[in-house]
């Protein structure tokens, strides 16, 4: 049974993890016969919205303290927990996977990932496990392995495209029920809320992402 982690940076769309997408990718895991972790970061937010008025609180919130809400209080700190703990680790989406997993929000191309992130996802890649990226998270996959110009899709936004395709990656348009996979770097990508309007639209293609890094850990 294929024991996956799944990395959250806190619970609403607009300043951490998306919840539609992070509920659906668990789900979708836990039918393809994986057992679930969740993970997140011991760190400020970047901001913290009001998901009903779209303001700005005052102050920010802690990821794990906020990613809590999703996994029901199961999330442990990245920074305890190493790659072999793992047979393979999903993204979900929500503009969080851009301020808080990375800054892309505010530096584009230029972003930096997280650095215990990056420790975490460099050493699964080294020892060859799939990692998933939903919605907006492929950008951080495509800051830490552009080199090896990857295969994967935010759907088909023409703005974000570009600044994955300046990382080095080949960037491959997707309808949100289909994913995108890259068998030589065990990536797998799904456009989820970068293309869907409701939750209805986006949980095929997170199913379809689930199933497949699931089998990759065969």
């Amino acid at each position: 049974m294929a024991h996956v982690a799944v990395v959250l940076c806190g619970s609403g769309f607009k300043d951490g993890s998306e919840i539609h997408e992070s509920v659906l990718a668990m789900l979708a895991l836990e039918e393809a016969g994986a057992t679930v972790q969740c993970l997140s970061l011991a760190k400020p937010q970047a901001d913290a919205v009001n998901h009903l008025t779209m303001e700005p609180y005052a102050a920010p919130r802690s990821m794990i303290e906020e990613a809590a809400r999703i996994a029901r209080g199961n999330v442990k700190d990245l920074t305890t927990v190493t790659p072999a703990d793992f047979d393979a680790v999903v993204l979900p989406g929500g503009f969080g996977a851009a301020k808080n997993l990375c800054d892309f929000a505010a530096k584009g191309a230029a972003m930096r990932v997280d650095a215990d992130l990056e420790r975490f996802l460099l050493g699964m890649h080294e020892a060859k496990k799939p990692i998933g990226a939903i919605c907006i998270a492929p950008v951080v996959l495509a800051k830490l392995f552009g080199r090896q110009n990857p295969e994967l899709t935010i759907g088909n936004d023409p703005e974000t495209a570009a600044a994955l395709v300046e990382l080095g990656v080949q960037h491959v348009a997707c309808a949100v029920d289909a994913i995108v996979v890259d068998r030589k770097n065990l990536f797998v990508s799904t456009p989820a809320y970068m293309l869907g309007a409701s939750v209805k639209d986006i949980h095929q293609g997170i199913r379809k992402l689930a199933n497949e890094v699931v089998r990759m850990t065969k």
